[in-house]
């Protein structure tokens, strides 16, 4: 038994190997890419340098089910001990429930896959027991009550295959990754009370949030201080993370359960595909490899308005729809988006810095690049103005992140037990009963807001989900004119509508 990676879940798939008479060769069938169908030759060289005998015969290989597409190397190594096996080589008992992955060198050995967390998982629902590459041994020891028989070369997994009583692998404490971003601290930032504020209530409710700014106010700075204002992931959590960062092959080598909230930072010349996901055989894009944690798009305007827009889906539902003719796949994709731009090309109208030399109109279509759907789905738009210089040698240290993170524990705390999640997801009957105003100040301040600002029902909604994350921050059990004024400070003089 194999297994096939879909998205960030893996299927079973049999390997049924059959050895007749007829003209030498080896075919695979059962719907397999080129990287599979090339397996034959890898196959045949391992076997052979392995000192195994190939069979003279014509080997037929059928990988079902056949209507799912079987990507990658990883069958290499169930091929091969299924020839073996048909061929007489191996014993003709039956291993129960054991799910073999791995690819094959020319010389017998098994390299490092990627996708193999997702693979354990479904592995221990079965349940059964997992042989797969020992370089791989880290991230399948993150799976609790599964049997593991990790194996270098083709010959230690015909080893297991012979011994009457093969001896599982004995596990080691898994070791967390570390995320270098986490050690960034916001005491470091100096002035910005206002933009600190913004990543406090952005953290404490999942908001999105965008920054705009002249050059040099440190929207990067804030932006990278953001996850360490997260709380650590909790074990779903990190397995999903974990699972993601494995099918994308961005795990390195020896690592274990990715504990801290990852950070992502593309550049703004990379694609849709790259961003959101998908191609031909689907991969997680930026977005779901930001799951859980931080999306950072600096010079916003200069992404291509193609790519933004593919943004407006996942960042409203945190999940990732990928079509295809035979299938459609599904990637996690809830993270915080954290927008950067400047107010205009040269980057200081509005500012006392420099003069701005752009004109009206090359200021609006550079603003324009940002469309006016995509820009009311920040919940938190401000203004990061250039700092002063008695900010700057200011020796006085700023509050440091982990107090800050203390409060934002005790907000989702109590988001979780009133709603079950995150105030950035309220919606319908749940918003109205978190976010019932409770003086009449504060229905008047939103009235007001409404006519004068002219804000959507969606921006009116994330006005209320401000509120009730500020509401939390402060311990309150309703909203008050104070929360309803702090929230629409915040929709920015461009995000209203």
């Amino acid at each position: 038994m194999a297994a096939a990676v879909v998205g960030v879940d893996a299927i079973p798939v049999a390997v049924e190997v059959d050895v007749s008479p007829g003209l030498p060769g080896l075919t695979v069938v059962g719907l397999p890419d080129t990287t599979v169908r090339e397996s034959r030759d890898r196959v045949r060289s391992a076997i052979r340098n392995s000192g195994f005998p190939f069979p003279d015969d014509r080997v037929t290989v059928s990988l079902a089910p056949a209507d799912v597409r079987k990507v990658g190397a990883a069958f290499d190594l169930p091929i091969a001990l299924g020839v073996l096996a048909a061929s007489g080589v191996l014993p003709a008992r039956q291993h129960a429930q054991l799910t073999v992955v791995g690819g094959l060198s020319l010389d017998g050995g098994v390299p490092p896959m990627r996708g193999l967390l997702p693979i354990a998982v479904a592995t221990r629902r079965s349940p059964g027991a997992l042989l797969y590459p020992s370089a791989n041994t880290s991230e399948a020891e993150v799976v609790e009550d599964l049997q593991l028989f990790p194996v270098r070369s083709l010959v230690d997994a015909v080893q297991v295959f012979v011994a009457p009583n093969p001896v599982a692998h004995t596990r080691c404490p898994p070791r967390a990754a570390v995320d270098e971003a986490c050690t960034e601290d916001l005491s470091d930032v100096r002035g910005q009370v206002a933009a600190k504020r913004a990543l406090e209530l952005a953290a404490a409710g999942g908001h999105h949030i965008l920054l705009s700014g002249p050059p040099g106010a440190g929207k990067t700075m804030l932006a990278r201080r953001l996850p360490g204002l997260l709380p650590p992931l909790d074990l779903d959590e990190s397995l999903t993370v974990t699972s993601i960062h494995s099918v994308a092959g961005h795990l390195a080598p020896g690592s274990g359960l990715l504990r801290t909230r990852p950070f992502r930072a593309p550049h703004h010349t990379c694609s849709d595909v790259a961003l959101v996901g998908g191609g031909s055989v689907p991969r997680p894009g930026e977005i779901s490899l930001a799951h859980g944690g931080v999306l950072f798009l600096d010079e916003l305007p200069e992404f291509s308005r193609r790519v933004l827009e593919t943004l407006r889906q996942p960042i409203e539902t945190g999940v990732v729809h990928i079509a295809r003719a035979s299938r459609s796949t599904v990637f996690p994709a809830e993270a915080m988006l954290v927008g950067a731009m400047n107010p205009c090309p040269c980057g200081y109208w509005g500012t006392s810095q420099r003069a701005c030399r752009c004109t009206p109109r090359v200021i609006a279509q550079y603003r324009g690049r940002l469309s006016g759907p995509l820009r009311d789905r920040f919940d938190l738009v401000l203004d990061v103005p250039a700092v002063s210089w008695a900010e700057m040698r200011d020796e006085k240290p700023g509050e440091p992140s982990a107090l800050v993170r203390a409060r934002v524990i005790r907000a989702r705390a109590r988001q979780i037990a009133r709603q079950g999640g995150l105030n950035a997801r309220l919606d319908g009957r749940p918003l109205d009963r978190a976010c019932q105003l409770s003086q009449p100040d504060a229905r008047l301040m939103l009235k007001q807001a409404v006519l004068k600002l002219h804000l959507s029902a969606r921006a009116v909604t994330r006005v209320l989900r401000v509120a009730r994350t500020a509401a939390d921050l402060s311990g309150s059990e309703g909203l008050l004119s104070d929360h309803v004024a702090e929230a629409l400070q915040f929709r920015g003089p461009d995000s209203c509508g």
